[in-house]
């Protein structure tokens, strides 16, 4: 599937899924699902694996202690459903059953933000990066496309420690090449774009729409920096601390809550090691709204024009 500009588009749920068959022969891993396989895309997995592949029904927190159970024998384990079943339902069995004694589970949940669109809003996770980020030892993952979502399976299949993955089911335009992504690792972003007058820090399906921004911002005689920051725990600091002392301008990009995801990580590392004007483009503490998922995020205001929107104004405040 290819956009109106050519690129090619894959929802990050469906590269989860083929990286996880892809990957089956060289790593020695099990797939749990709560009866969502074919949503979240385990199911391409079972069809190679179906040893390793266990459906453990509609029980999200029964599914979070057969991954603890499992991992706790010395293999890594990932476990699949809905970002609202894995982030909100089953909260106590991945803090006190998989993080507190740093048991190797990666959670990958998918159909995360408002993009699910018709779902609406108790489908609609927003809170997700918040309630995985303040988990002690919680890596917490958000590819912007399907090339990284494969480089981001990888990594956690590397890391020894739990791991969050958050993915979409919207599909999304192809940003990399693979070989652009051979040194992903947790705690790395990437360049999208160099800019001096500002930078745009953005994650997930945002970072497409952040490069858009930036591309009408350059039209229009503003020179934005763009951040892929699929690593949101941990931060990639010394990029970030470089752009913000090189532009002295950020604005966070997410399909997220602006309390507790990557706007409030990059606000807290900022506050204290680089002070700079800053805005965060995200859902203001509401929730979501059924509707097709381009309506829903225009009306939340998670669009191109809302991003350049947000950088001109928070350029006019710089020159005060």
């Amino acid at each position: 599937m290819k956009t109106e500009k050519g690129l090619e588009k894959q929802a990050t749920r469906d590269a989860y899924g083929q990286a996880l068959a892809d990957l089956s022969s060289e790593f020695d891993f099990v797939v749990l699902d709560a009866d969502l396989s074919k949503s979240t895309k385990t199911a391409t997995f079972q069809k190679v694996c179906p040893a390793r592949f266990v459906n453990c029904g509609i029980a999200e927190t029964n599914m979070m202690g057969i991954a603890a159970g499992i991992a706790s024998t010395g293999r890594p384990v990932f476990a699949s459903t809905f970002a609202m079943f894995a982030a909100g339902r089953a909260y106590d069995a991945v803090r006190n059953g998989i993080a507190y004694p740093h048991l190797n589970v990666k959670i990958a949940a998918t159909h995360a933000g408002l993009s699910v669109g018709e779902d609406g809003a108790t489908h609609q996770c927003i809170e997700d990066i918040a309630l995985m980020r303040v988990i002690p030892g919680m890596v917490v993952c958000c590819p912007a496309d399907g090339p990284s979502t494969t480089a981001a399976v990888r990594a956690a299949l590397q890391y020894d420690g739990p791991v969050y993955l958050r993915l979409g089911r919207l599909a999304v335009p192809t940003l990399y090449e693979p070989d652009q992504l051979a040194d992903f690792t947790f705690g790395k972003g990437y360049v999208l774009r160099e800019g001096a007058d500002v930078c745009i820090v953005a994650t997930g399906l945002m970072t497409a729409r952040a490069l858009d921004a930036a591309q009408s911002l350059w039209a229009g005689g503003v020179s934005a920096a763009v951040l892929d920051m699929p690593s949101i725990k941990p931060l990639d600091e010394k990029l970030l601390l470089s752009f913000a002392q090189k532009t002295g301008a950020v604005v966070t990009v997410e399909e997220h809550s602006v309390l507790g995801g990557l706007g409030g990580a990059v606000a807290e590392f900022l506050g204290e090691h680089c002070p700079v004007p800053m805005r965060r483009v995200g859902v203001r503490d509401v929730f979501g709204s059924s509707g097709k998922a381009a309506d829903v995020l225009s009306t939340y205001h998670l669009t191109a024009q809302d991003i350049e929107r947000t950088v001109l104004e928070l350029l006019e405040q710089k020159k005060k």
